[in-house]
């Protein structure tokens, strides 16, 4: 047991440093009806944002086998996208569709 340890460890910290700065999630791309689709970057809402993953998972959001559709009336209630984008914590879904609509 303990030559596991130790060997996660020396595994851990042999890792490249790259491995260490690479964001998980990678781009979502939903595709909704009737309107240009949305690009999610996890790398800007994680790393230039400053969101936790704890922050949206499980809490907001779910795994993409679990994700259920919010449309713009709901965001704009508060729920999926505009939990945050609400115009105080990020810009709200309210305005400034081609920030996500692209």
């Amino acid at each position: 047991m303990k030559g596991l340890i130790l060997f996660g460890c020396i595994a851990v910290l042999a890792a490249p440093t790259g491995a260490w700065a690479k964001v998980g999630g990678g781009d979502i791309v939903f595709k909704p009806e009737g309107v240009a689709q949305v690009l999610f970057s996890h790398d800007t809402h994680v790393t230039k944002a400053g969101a936790k993953c704890g922050d949206c998972h499980y809490k907001i959001f779910t795994t993409i086998e679990g994700h259920r559709k919010a449309s713009m009336a709901d965001m704009k209630k508060g729920q999926s996208c505009g939990a945050c984008h609400n115009g105080s914590r990020a810009f709200t879904v309210a305005a400034f569709c081609e920030k996500c609509h692209k």
